[in-house]
């Protein structure tokens, strides 16, 4: 039994437990003092968040595609991120860890059962895979959240410490791979197994002939973008002057001098020493721009990525490499590496030009603004998109390492505002 083409109701109902394990997993070891965190505008409470995360796959597989009661009478009355502003999360009466953990556990479970029922309906199958990716943006919203409070690392198992292979490094990475351009279907089709409303639907651009980095910005790189003065600047920075002024930056938010040596960063709640041969990461989209523009370059815009990473192929591939699952020595995704990996490893996910990283490591900003495409149809989920198109914010491509990479596509569209520096986000650039 197929949902659409690519994945079985009996994968999806293993998904749909995993998902939500995962995201208990990311809280399981915290104490109740550390699941009580500060409001911060970037975050949720912790234990809002895990039980929301239940809440929306109860709402749309379980009661709207199967018409069954609430599981919880008052859900939607503390769970509901629509109508329920962000500050007053901290100060709602929620039910106990014990059974927000539990609630999780039973909506999954019965998710599971549900899609692997023999009058389960393609509706039902549908919602089940939007909301599993629903867990996986949270999980990975939960990873930003213990980076940004400076919690341990979560161990989970079977990912944390496992000493993946992701290949040999090489030199392979290094320059610009050229891109020929031409007319091109940016966004999904309506072959595809699953998109989300913003990438509805493929529309023709024309894309010119461009020289693309084969490897997103290194730390190495943007160190010597702060030794040059990249910060201090102000011809750099464009629009950016205003937040470079608000905020003082100096430096990537996460790095400290470590006396006369160079630079550390923290990961988590611990510092190691800055990994020259690493994607930088945790900048946000003016410290990006800033370089680029300091290197003589520029960052691409999100029709110029699509089409690197497709070839510019007509019938897209999912990932560069095709329509496997990543796997480690393609790409560094679904937390398999605790963290970032040198950019000259994962050598067998890079396109035929040569571009490694295109899937994983780093989310990567894009010049492009967040907008609907011209054909746009909007999901039964109004609120992902469409309230956010033209609202200052820029689109990123490609997934981080903590990304679940059954989440990722070619297509695939985030968008944050151009500020944000908690999210697992760096660049790659173009030559002007």
């Amino acid at each position: 039994m197929l949902l659409h083409v690519d994945i079985t109701a009996e994968e999806l109902a293993t998904w749909a437990v995993d998902g939500a394990e995962r995201v208990l997993a990311h809280v399981a070891d915290l104490t109740d003092d550390q699941l009580a965190t500060p409001l911060i505008p970037t975050i949720n409470p912790l234990l809002w968040e895990i039980g929301h995360i239940a809440w929306f796959q109860e709402l749309f597989v379980l009661r709207r595609a199967c018409g069954h009661d609430p599981i919880l009478p008052l859900g939607d009355a503390i769970y509901d991120s629509g109508a329920i502003p962000h500050d007053t999360r901290w100060r709602l009466r929620l039910p106990s860890r014990e059974d927000t953990v539990d609630y999780v556990r039973t909506v999954a479970e019965r998710v599971a059962d549900a899609v692997t029922a023999s009058d389960a309906t393609d509706v039902a199958r549908h919602f089940a895979r939007y909301t599993v990716h629903h867990h996986d943006t949270h999980s990975e919203a939960l990873t930003y959240t213990r980076q940004t409070l400076g919690l341990p690392m979560p161990v989970l198992t079977g990912l944390t410490g496992t000493g993946a292979d992701f290949g040999v490094a090489d030199d392979g990475w290094r320059g610009d791979a050229r891109l020929g351009g031409g007319r091109f279907l940016l966004g999904a089709t309506m072959a595809d197994a699953f998109v989300y409303d913003n990438e509805k639907w493929a529309h023709p651009v024309d894309v010119a002939p461009f020289a693309m980095a084969k490897a997103p910005v290194t730390q190495g790189e943007f160190a010597e973008f702060v030794a040059d003065g990249g910060y201090t600047t102000p011809h750099l920075w464009s629009d950016g002057g205003q937040w470079l002024a608000t905020t003082g930056a100096e430096h990537p938010l996460y790095w400290r001098r470590d006396g006369d040596s160079g630079w550390q960063r923290r990961h988590f709640d611990g510092w190691v020493p800055l990994e020259p041969d690493h994607p930088v990461s945790h900048v946000c989209w003016w410290e990006a721009d800033a370089f680029a523009r300091w290197a003589g370059r520029r960052l691409p815009t999100e029709a110029e990525w699509e089409f690197a990473a497709c070839s510019g192929a007509r019938d897209k591939p999912t990932y560069p490499w095709g329509d496997e699952l990543p796997k480690p020595h393609q790409a560094a995704t679904d937390w398999i590496g605790s963290g970032t990996v040198p950019v000259g490893v994962c050598a067998s996910g890079e396109t035929p030009e040569g571009i490694r990283h295109l899937t994983g490591n780093v989310w990567e900003w894009t010049a492009s603004d967040f907008v609907g495409y011209p054909n746009f149809e909007r999901d039964a989920y109004h609120e992902n998109s469409e309230q956010f198109f033209g609202r200052q914010r820029k689109v990123l491509r490609g997934g981080g390492w903590a990304t679940r990479g059954r989440y990722l596509r070619n297509t695939m569209r985030n968008y944050f505002t151009h500020e944000r520096q908690d999210v697992i986000a760096g660049f790659r650039t173009c030559a002007r």
